[in-house]
């Protein structure tokens, strides 16, 4: 894993926080603290990017849709073919939650 590089007390700590999140708003209340608008809007177009390709979307039509570039793409098509599963971890369980709402 690339964060295994910065693993540590820190990163922990920072994990460790986000853990504690309890709803969409603290949510946008932390993360308008800690990140930048344009960190927390490269995060939200790559998790974009990432649903986009696995359902199979061309990069024109990600492009067109989420406005990243073919760079971001790539990289998060990078990352779903040979990455730790984050994103479908995350993805399954965000498709788990839209299912259990119904």
């Amino acid at each position: 894993m690339q964060i295994d590089k910065l693993r540590g007390e820190q990163l922990d700590r920072l994990f460790d926080a986000i853990l504690t999140l309890e709803t969409r708003e603290e949510c946008y209340q932390f993360f308008d603290d800690i990140a930048t608008m344009s960190e927390v809007q490269s995060f939200a177009q790559r998790l974009q990017v990432a649903k986009m390709l696995e359902e199979g979307r061309t990069y024109h039509a990600i492009v067109e849709k989420s406005s990243a570039s073919t760079t971001t793409i790539s990289r998060v098509k990078r990352c779903l073919t040979y990455g730790n599963d984050g994103y479908q971890m995350v993805l399954g369980r965000l498709q788990e939650s839209k299912q259990e709402e119904k």
